[in-house]
């Protein structure tokens, strides 16, 4: 990466903004007011983080949905920044784009356990290795394996090797 994509921030109209499919992080209802009296009160201060879907000239959120949701929620809002929320654009594949969201939540904040058990689902589906994912995650191996078993999916430790607990004499 030569330079961060913050600087390359753009105002885009809300209407080419969708929401991924994979984000684990909820916001309670007195967050959810606190942060619309910051962007009421501060303006937007944090780019929603997307990707660009050529193919359907569209942005998807990587990062910034609750922030996406004040302005489709709160007409104030949307008329104050003229439909548009600033918007950066990183250029990664999904499983990048996975681990980037949950890298931007865990820094901030908690999620979801459910929806993590479903993305650590998916990563694994998709090929993704255990060190792939404890390295991009920013996951120990004993909050990965506990994932996995909430999980109860069985694939997802096809790749282990487990010793028998007792022997048959």
């Amino acid at each position: 990466m030569n330079k961060s994509p913050v600087y390359g921030v753009k105002a885009v109209p809300i209407e080419k903004i969708q929401a991924n499919a994979y984000n684990p992080n909820s916001v309670a209802p007195p967050e959810m007011k606190l942060l619309y009296r910051s962007i009421k009160e501060d303006g937007y201060t944090m780019p929603i983080v997307c990707y660009y879907l050529k193919d359907d000239d569209r942005y998807e959120i990587v990062d910034g949905f609750h922030r996406y949701r004040i302005m489709l929620e709160h007409k104030d809002i949307y008329d104050r920044e003229n439909g548009c929320l600033p918007v950066v654009v990183i250029d990664k594949d999904i499983s990048n784009r996975m681990a980037s969201t949950i890298r931007h939540n865990r820094a901030r904040g908690s999620h979801s356990i459910d929806l993590m058990v479903n993305i650590v689902t998916e990563l694994v589906e998709s090929g993704m290795s255990d060190a792939w994912i404890m390295k991009n995650i920013g996951m120990d191996a004993e909050e990965l394996l506990r994932l996995k078993q909430i999980s109860g999916l069985a694939s997802l430790f096809a790749d282990k090797e487990f010793s028998h607990s007792w022997s048959v004499e």
